[in-house]
């Protein structure tokens, strides 16, 4: 039923809604890319990788080389004097100083021997750290020459489309709806009776069985209604209390006994808000509305 509702108010804007969810796909579906790092920050960062390497090799005295720029984010680092590299501690030492200076996490690593530009050993890292390729260390690179390249790349992400579909169909049917609703006539207000009456700071509307004042409405009983129009129609005049009984209940009928006192005091409650009315008791005769 819901489903229903809903698709006969959005039918007029199908066609604009199919477009916006064509267009959020493409949108959405674009491609991120991770932007290489700095130059001089990679080149710190591989001279605090060499620093290491020489201490780990108990080298203090030797002075890291300059880092050559090789072009299409490609940075090498070798060593002028033979030392020996341990995998584990390279993956280690490389990761530590790429994340003090906050360089990205997706590069590849590769040690070549100088003498025949071998690779000696070489791993992937990524973003993810669990997709990253790390082969065991094993055993130590034997004492040698080497160099060390590293080659940032990019990483393309794609966001799927499902992530944003659900919340930009339910934000686009909501805002039609909105519109939709917004965009009815609103209902004229009709007006309570044509028949109103005004007693004091009363108003008096029969039809509707109530009184009003200053926008606060009291419901009239049936029997009270009566009676009060029938004051209103003969203000500040003494009504018997056999034409009452008669035109109120004994014309439909009904014979009553202390009835018409009962009403008398209920609409005389009702209508005591406003000092300037009074619905008095003529003893032994009737009842007079007195309307200052």
């Amino acid at each position: 039923m819901l489903f229903t509702v809903i698709m006969k108010l959005i039918r007029p804007f199908f066609k604009p809604v199919i477009v916006l969810i064509l267009v959020s796909m493409v949108l959405q579906s674009c491609t991120k890319t991770q932007e290489p790092a700095a130059n001089q920050v990679v080149k710190i960062a591989l001279r605090d990788v060499g620093h290491q390497l020489l201490l780990s090799n108990q080298d203090s005295t030797t002075v890291v080389p300059p880092i050559q720029d090789l072009g299409d984010n490609r940075y090498q680092l070798q060593f002028n004097t033979p030392l020996s590299i341990h995998p584990d501690s390279l993956v280690q030492q490389v990761k530590t100083s790429f994340k003090k200076a906050n360089l990205p996490n997706n590069y590849i690593t590769e040690v070549q021997r100088c003498s025949d530009n071998q690779v000696a050993y070489s791993y992937q890292m990524k973003q993810d750290i669990e997709q990253g390729i790390v082969p065991c260390g094993g055993r130590a690179l034997k004492q040698d020459c080497y160099t060390i390249t590293v080659a940032f790349y990019t990483i393309k992400t794609t966001t799927p489309f499902a992530y944003y579909a659900i919340p930009l169909v339910l934000l686009i049917i909501g805002l039609l709806l909105y519109v939709k609703l917004k965009s009815k006539p609103k209902a004229t207000a009709q007006p309570i009776s044509t028949n109103a009456k005004t007693i004091g700071s009363f108003t008096f509307y029969p039809e509707q069985n109530k009184l009003i004042k200053h926008a606060k409405e009291i419901t009239l009983s049936k029997k009270e209604c009566e009676l009060l129009s029938i004051f209103i129609a003969q203000p500040n005049q003494i009504i018997k209390r056999e034409t009452l009984s008669k035109r109120v209940w004994e014309d439909h009928g009904v014979v009553v006994g202390r009835s018409l006192d009962t009403y008398i005091s209920k609409l005389r409650k009702k209508l005591q808000e406003d000092q300037r009315i009074k619905l008095t008791n003529v003893h032994g005769v009737g009842y007079k509305l007195e309307v200052e």
